[in-house]
């Protein structure tokens, strides 16, 4: 039996129905994992997809000396794990309290003393998908081959150790060889699986690099910049290796805005036509000297010219230019004209990942702007007449006797420019997967095109002796631009005037104007900014800008920083500037792409970055309190919820000194007492303006983000008449009857908390209490469960009315989700239902691995931002 395995199922899927010779792939199942079953060649094959990482890298929780030992951490399972501390830091025995231990350090819990342990701590990686990796080794004991399949990339490649690393644990001495191809078709699947090579330690080894630098820069900020100043909205102030220097390049353009200062200007214009046309055929006319930075000047030259109704045309200048097609479509710039579309970077490299496991285009995270010779395409092209908008294009395009694609300044081998590979159609896309996949499809043919040539006229008019201007632009030759309009100017045609002809002049004005501060990136001017300092990659920028906007760094499009990411950079900035600078993260991203070719080693990489990162810390920790003060304002201003109904002041998240949960408190505190509580299990944010304020009770509304389920807004006061729910009897207490008396079941919202229950009349007696859903109207049913014969009630959600057993434990709850009420009460309820239903549990512990030095692979940290970039 061979065995395939792939990045994720999707992959898995298409594979093993491209490569099949004998009809559809058998779905199957090797515990709760999905593979694909299928005959080559007379032999059986099996296709698994992973979930992405298998394997995550964390931090063991407990740093030990001993003399005998030096610095050492033992894993979960008991391995130790070597640990080169400097000598520098401080050993035991400790006499101070947590982080120190009596032989150690304590690096689990969020404590600053622990930090500069934190940097030099091993990392152990462990299963993130026990069940996959499960069903992967059950699969790799019956294995005559393997054929690692996942993404080439870094990503790919590091994805594929670790999943060889669990195969050979079972196998160890499985042939295994890498199967490498860019696109989903039926020729470049069967073109890989022919010409299989090895895997790419180096690169694996570099991807892991990646991982290992970014979980302990990211470890360390994070929780640096957090127990600097604790407070504001989720606490936790993430930060990273590229991150921060990403942020500190928005910071310092908006700086250079507020440091600007605007200057006077003054601009003579108005409209000008041929005789008798100013009301259908008018243009507009500039004085010719453009700004005056004079205003006795400029009121001189509109004294001459005001009320005037006639000029003369004294010149007429016409001048052809040249636009060259596009360079092919990489990563980059892909995003870039994406974003001028209106698709964020991150949803645009999230669509073109669902168009490439569709097989509509080639591999989307790529460098590459140089078309390799094994592309056909002629046979591309031919393929999108398929798709009815391009059709007449396309066989006016393939008509001639050659193509000839433009090139780019990027080239490598790895995977060609992003191109089309498949007929899309509007009709069977979501609307912004089409869009996306027109952009890449015009694309593609404009770079088998010819040049525009767009034709300029320029207008001299004398106007009471000033000498005024007029401009225009017409596309005379479309070439490319027939299928690739983007950033097209519309056609500003000037009338067929000669020189010595009349115009009539009207609406004359003299404006006061001033000069604009720099603009502020939008986001697709921000992915090539970080290309061009080189800070991450062409798969994480996307994910980078999204993560600040998560953490509320920046705001808005075009790109603005919060005050709190100002605050933050300005201070890190002054204490440990190396951090918020792009040379330094450049810096390590070369060391990277040394371990890829080969030349430099993971350990001394990542030990660099240690280094590079514990110098820094340790001035960082020295001004800590520094710090803290520096951005307590913005920390204030970043927790702000509204403002307090009773007194008017603000109302921000505070956190509980004795439960470290947070709630909502006036900053009037001790003469204001007023709090609310925060809803639970949920990510909040505040919303500006009058929405912002109830209409019913003057408290402050919130909206409130649940975990994979829709967004809504409430008001912060429980005792508010829009959270009001009157008292629901569902049922009489089973307990209570048994022990010979009454007791009714209550549904109950308590006003102090915002949380429903349901409890007994006789609660202190019997103790039956059971909770509810957050959120959704409750109906009673008078009917009680088969299983346990509690209550049976009806929650309507947004995704329908679902009936339900109350009782948490009951075996219903547990086997599966509660049945729906109706049959497509709500879109894809069912099936989320159904898919929801057949997940299990896996019972047995996968097996994990530890490094030290270079082992084992993949998966991000689960911890707020300690993975970050």
């Amino acid at each position: 039996m061979k065995l395939v395995i792939t990045e994720k199922n999707d992959a898995a899927e298409k594979i093993a129905a491209l490569l099949s010779e004998a009809g559809k792939p058998k779905k199957d199942k090797v515990y709760d994992t999905p593979v694909y079953r299928f005959v080559r060649g007379g032999e059986e094959w099996v296709t698994i997809g992973l979930r992405g990482h298998i394997l995550a890298p964390d931090f063991p929780t407990e740093l030990k000396f001993s003399d005998s030992q030096g610095w050492y951490a033992v894993s979960a399972e008991g391995e130790v794990l070597p640990a080169d501390v400097p000598d520098g830091l401080p050993r035991p025995p400790f006499k101070k309290k947590k982080p120190f231990l009596e032989d150690g350090v304590d690096i689990k819990g969020w404590k600053v003393p622990s930090l500069p342990y934190l940097v030099w701590a091993p990392v152990e990686k462990l299963p993130a998908e026990k069940g996959i990796i499960r069903s992967l080794k059950n699969l790799a004991k019956k294995a005559d081959s393997v054929v690692i399949g996942t993404d080439f990339d870094r990503e790919g490649e590091l994805i594929g150790s670790d999943a060889l690393a669990q195969v050979l644990e079972v196998n160890p001495g499985v042939p295994v060889s890498r199967a490498r191809y860019s696109a989903y078709t039926r020729a470049e699947i069967e073109h890989a699986f022919a010409n299989l090579v090895d895997l790419d330690q180096n690169l694996a080894d570099a991807g892991e690099s990646r991982q290992y630098i970014d979980l302990i820069w990211g470890a360390a900020l994070t929780r640096y910049l957090t127990m600097a100043r604790f407070g504001g909205f989720g606490n936790v102030r993430s930060a990273g290796r590229v991150q921060t220097p990403t942020l500190a390049l928005v910071v310092e353009r908006e700086r250079e805005r507020l440091a600007f200062v605007p200057q006077d200007y003054w601009v003579i214009n108005g409209r000008a036509a041929g005789p008798g046309e100013l009301d259908d055929a008018a243009f507009r006319i500039v004085h010719a000297q453009g700004r005056f930075t004079d205003h006795d000047a400029a009121a001189t030259a509109f004294g001459h010219v005001d009320g005037a109704t006639e000029g003369t045309v004294t010149a007429v200048t016409k001048r052809s230019r040249t636009q060259r097609p596009p360079a092919p479509f990489n990563t980059t710039s892909l995003q870039a004209a994406a974003a001028a579309e209106g698709l964020s970077p991150a949803r645009t490299m999230r669509l073109a990942e669902s168009l490439y496991m569709d097989g509509l285009i080639s591999y989307p995270r790529v460098d590459n702007t140089v078309y390799p010779d094994s592309l056909d395409l002629r046979a591309t092209a031919k393929m999108l007449a398929g798709v009815p908008q391009y059709a007449p294009y396309v066989n006016k395009l393939v008509a001639a006797p050659e193509l000839h694609a433009t090139r780019g300044k990027q080239f490598d081998t790895d995977h060609p420019p992003i191109y089309p590979t498949g007929v899309g159609s509007p009709d069977k896309l979501q609307p912004a997967e089409w869009k996306l996949y027109n952009l890449i499809a015009r694309r593609f043919l404009a770079t088998l095109s010819d040049s525009a040539t767009i034709e300029g006229t320029k207008l001299s008019i004398d106007i009471a002796g000033e000498p005024f201007s007029a401009s225009g632009d017409v596309l005379k030759v479309p070439g490319f631009r027939a299928i690739y309009p983007f950033g097209l100017k519309r056609d500003d045609q000037l009338p067929s005037l000669s020189e010595g002809d009349k115009v009539d002049v009207a609406d004359l004005k003299l404006e006061a104007k001033q000069t604009e501060p720099p603009a502020r990136y939008s986001q697709g001017k921000l992915i090539q900014e970080m290309e061009k300092r080189g800070l991450g990659t062409k798969s994480t920028r996307a994910s980078i800008i999204e993560r600040l906007y998560t953490v509320k760094y920046l705001k808005n499009d075009p790109v603005e920083p919060s005050q709190l990411g100002m605050a933050i950079i300005d201070a890190l900035h002054t204490y440990a500037p190396r951090i918020t600078s792009a040379e330094m993260t450049s810096e390590l991203e070369q060391d990277m792409t040394k371990v890829a070719q080969g030349q430099d080693s993971q350990d001394q990489v990542v030990y660099h970055s240690r280094a590079l990162l514990a110098g820094m810390l340790d001035a960082l920790i020295e001004h800590k309190d520094d710090l803290g003060e520096a951005i307590a304002d913005a920390v204030t201003a970043d927790a702000r919820v509204g403002a307090c109904p009773k007194c008017g002041r603000d109302l921000v998240v505070k956190s509980s000194a004795k439960t470290r949960g947070s709630f909502m408190g006036c900053m009037g505190w001790p003469d204001c007492d007023v709090t609310y509580p925060l809803p639970s299990g949920v990510r909040y944010e505040a919303i500006e303006g009058e929405a912002g304020v109830c209409p019913e009770c003057g408290a402050p509304r919130i909206k409130c983000k649940p975990f994979r389920a829709k967004a809504y807004e409430m008001c912060v006061n429980p005792k508010c008449p829009t959270n009001y729910e009157p008292d629901l009897k569902v049922g009489e207490c089973k307990v209570c009857a048994e022990a010979g008396r009454h007791g009714d079941l209550i549904a109950h919202k308590s006003e102090r908390s915002g949380k429903r229950f349901i409890r007994c009349t006789n609660y202190d007696e019997c103790g039956v209490s059971y909770p509810l859903p957050a959120r959704g109207k409750l109906t009673a049913t008078d009917e009680t469960c088969p299983e346990c014969g509690a209550p049976m009630i009806i929650v309507e959600t947004a995704r329908g009315p679902w009936k339900k057993c109350v009782n948490m434990d009951c075996p219903t709850n547990e086997r599966k989700t509660p049945a729906r009420v109706r049959v497509g009460a709500a879109r894809g309820g069912a099936k989320t239902a159904a898919k929801t239903a057949a997940k299990s549990t896996t019972k047995k512990t996968a097996t994990k691995k530890t490094t030290t030095k270079k082992t084992t692979k993949r998966a991000t940290s689960k911890k707020s931002g300690e993975a970050a970039e």
